[in-house]
């Protein structure tokens, strides 16, 4: 991707985005380790993760991820909600405005060896 954040100084292109998201008319709260090109369902939301940069480690730290968001309903289309980049350091720069779901970056990781991405609720995909 080009023209993306970050571009003016060296970054790392990632593996994966670590991401937080909140259901609000739960108060569930779960963290998600998504691959780039990678989709996961958090509610009725379809999340997919294209890119995930960071900065290099000598330069000042920011994370950023560019994601799709669409929203499902059983028996209608899926609807787009949101496309852009999110960072990490800012997340109401770029935000997810939806009634009932916050979705925000945390951070932008690589793969450990054998390890499948992850997340902190082993249900973070089904409602």
């Amino acid at each position: 991707m080009q023209g993306g954040p970050l571009d003016d100084r060296p970054r790392i292109e990632s593996e994966q985005a670590v991401l937080r998201w909140l259901d609000k008319s739960t108060a569930r709260v779960d963290r998600i380790t998504v691959p780039v090109e990678g989709t996961v369902t958090l509610g009725a939301l379809d999340v997919t993760v294209r890119a995930c940069r960071r900065t290099a480690p000598d330069q000042p730290p920011e994370h950023a991820a560019f994601l799709e968001v669409r929203e499902t309903h059983p028996g209608e289309a899926p609807r787009k909600i949101f496309q852009g980049w999110m960072f990490a350091s800012s997340p109401s720069l770029s935000a997810l405005e939806h009634p009932v779901y916050d979705v925000w970056v945390l951070e932008c990781v690589d793969a450990a060896p054998d390890s499948p991405a992850s997340s902190d609720s082993t249900a973070a995909g089904s409602q």
